[in-house]
């Protein structure tokens, strides 16, 4: 990216077609419910246990089978460390319990089969990832096509949320399993920082 953006000769690295595949664990039985299928009939010292290791995958936008909750789907597979039997291995949805299959061709899925990110695929996301954190050479807010030098964005607080130890399954936020931050938060509302009083009202009084 550092090249191209200098307008030096690039090459592809060789491996811009395979899928992103992710490590993850077994870590609650929301997880390991929709693998237990795969245990059947197998001896104890073959079958998938909590905490094992398993494989994840990232599905691309539209990439989504017709007709799943984008929010609600997962694909996850035993664990599985050689890339050539990423795309040959039945992939199961960790809400539904349903069986896919995964492809890195073609712009979309099919009913039983979903597009998934390949890492040219982020790549090409990340050269033009809006950095929200930073700001320009002018002090505004990065976006796609800004670049050069950046700096660090003021930051103002607009109000503070408590919320529970739940935040803890924000690492499964990070890996893909929850797809939704808001769907591990508690929140504790405070009355004394309620919007209608600590704005509303203040406004009001002007």
């Amino acid at each position: 990216m550092i090249r191209s953006s200098l307008g030096m000769t690039t090459q592809n690295p060789g491996f811009e077609h395979q899928p992103v595949i992710g490590r993850t664990s077994i870590t609650s039985p929301a997880v390991m419910r929709p693998l237990e299928k795969l245990n059947e009939g197998k001896a104890y010292v073959d079958k998938i246990k909590p905490f094992n290791f398993m494989v994840t995958c990232h599905v691309k936008p539209f990439g989504h089978p017709p007709g799943v909750d984008a929010e609600r789907f997962h694909l996850i597979a035993p664990y599985e460390i050689d890339s050539r039997e990423w795309l040959k291995n039945t992939w199961t949805d960790q809400y539904s319990g349903k069986d896919y299959k995964i492809t890195t061709f073609g712009p979309h899925g099919d009913r039983r089969t979903a597009r998934v990110k390949t890492y040219g695929d982020v790549l090409t996301e990340y050269a033009v990832h809006p950095e929200s954190k930073c700001a320009d050479a002018r002090g505004k807010a990065c976006g796609k096509q800004t670049f050069g030098l950046l700096q660090r964005r003021h930051v103002r607080i607009e109000q503070i949320k408590y919320v529970g130890k739940e935040s803890n399954s924000l690492e499964e936020v990070e890996t893909g399993l929850i797809h939704s931050a808001e769907n591990v938060y508690t929140e504790y509302p405070d009355p004394r920082r309620d919007e209608w009083t600590t704005k509303i009202v203040p406004a009001l009084r002007q």
